[in-house]
């Protein structure tokens, strides 16, 4: 399954610079899967008698959704990644095992990013989410555009203070607490060190002749195929995550992040019939007095394309060039043959014109390129600036990450019409 996966990154201090958690993510999806950034502002929900429509089922509501920001695949409901005005952030992972997926819809592992982020104030909090809904609800459904693509899922949940990996296996599941740094994987990587479970997720192993009930339980070995003697002695991507965290261990940065992010020939920034379609870096400052900043592509190609913050702070301005268009939202598979509607944003339009003119053009993919990193250094210096200084000039904030979009547009339009 390493075809399939997605990478993501947390590195906590003292393993960073400038005592702040480091939140990473690449979203690898299908090569023509757009994904779109959309802000979605916080709301009180009076009439708790209807129901929320996800991306397949419909649950309960709460009475109140805090204000999120998401990179997800514009078809669906839920998320890849993404975080809230609290400071809280998820990216999901596709994991397989020994049980058998399941092919009744019920939540997606992205609906339950969304759901996390929305209802939730602290990474731990989100984690209650999650397991709760996954309890009552269950997770399942197709999670691709016209194809037959499903899996179950493991999470990454961070905040100012802490972060936890929750990894899954139907509706059973075991949480960690992370020390340092930690990374995700399509794999399941939770084994003797478990802080959280689902009461009844040993049992069913024994059940299930999975675990003899002697040994010391290893979640990992008990619920998927993994060799976790040798798990970090393999080739995977998850094994070379982990080793580029620790080869900056003590130094991280967000720009650290965004590198790793951007490898190559690590595989996570991947390429193919899957590729990193979209890519978010966040920096959570353990002073409250600071804001948290949050980068995000809204295009693949994360060493192609620029990395542009965004700020929680009052009347956000809409994101339209990050917004794919609507369409009524239909079940992946309800037709056959299954029809894509075009759901390029603004943005993903200009990014993949200009990839196809300095595709064939070395001196303009060079000068592209040039200005793209200009334009990130010059943002990277500003973020820092309010991170060190305090000071955030909340009018010019709330249209931060739209304002610097149209920067990255303009970079695009001048080698297109050029």
């Amino acid at each position: 399954m390493e075809p399939y996966s997605c990478d993501t990154f947390v590195a906590l201090p003292p393993a960073t610079a400038g005592n702040r958690v480091i939140f990473g993510k690449n979203s690898d999806r299908l090569f023509d899967e757009v994904q779109e950034v959309i802000y979605f502002p916080a709301a009180v929900h009076n009439d708790l008698s209807k129901r929320l429509k996800c991306t397949y089922i419909e649950i309960d509501q709460v009475p109140e959704t805090y204000a999120v920001v998401l990179s997800r695949p514009a078809w669906l409901w839920g998320a890849e990644m993404g975080a809230n005005e609290h400071g809280v952030c998820i990216g999901n992972e596709a994991v397989w095992g020994r049980e058998a997926i399941s092919k009744e819809e019920a939540l997606l592992g992205m609906d339950l990013v969304r759901l996390g982020l929305e209802r939730a104030d602290t990474a731990e909090k989100a984690l209650d989410v999650i397991v709760d809904l996954l309890e009552k609800y269950g997770q399942g459904g197709n999670c691709a555009e016209g194809e037959e693509f499903s899996y179950y899922n493991s999470f990454l949940i961070a905040d100012r203070n802490e972060a936890w990996i929750l990894e899954t296996s139907g509706k059973y599941w075991a949480a960690e607490k992370v020390q340092g740094v930690r990374n995700i994987s399509n794999q399941l990587s939770i084994t003797t060190r478990i802080d959280r479970e689902h009461p009844d997720m040993r049992n069913y192993a024994k059940q299930k002749g999975w675990w003899d009930g002697r040994e010391d339980f290893d979640f990992a070995a008990a619920y998927s195929y993994i060799d976790t003697a040798s798990m970090m002695t393999s080739p995977s991507r998850y094994c070379q995550g982990y080793k580029l965290l620790n080869k900056h261990k003590g130094n991280i940065t967000f720009e650290t992040m965004m590198g790793i992010l951007r490898d190559e020939p690590s595989g996570i920034n991947m390429k193919g019939e899957f590729l990193s379609t979209a890519s978010m870096v966040s920096v959570l400052p353990r002073d409250s007095s600071l804001p948290c900043v949050h980068f995000f592509t809204g295009t693949p190609h994360p060493e192609r394309s620029v990395f542009k913050p965004f700020i929680f702070v009052p009347h956000i301005s809409q994101l339209f060039d990050t917004q794919s268009p609507t369409f009524e939202l239909e079940r992946p598979l309800a037709r056959k043959p299954y029809v894509k509607p075009d759901r390029r944003h603004p943005l993903y339009q200009k990014h993949q014109q200009a990839l196809e003119v300095i595709s064939h053009n070395k001196e303009k993919s060079k000068t592209m390129l040039e200005n793209m990193r200009k334009l990130e250094k010059e943002v990277f210096e500003e973020m820092e600036s309010v991170l060190q200084s305090k000071h955030l000039d909340v009018d010019k904030t709330v249209n931060l990450f739209s304002q610097c979009v149209k920067d990255e547009i303009k970079i695009y339009q001048s080698n297109i019409s050029s």
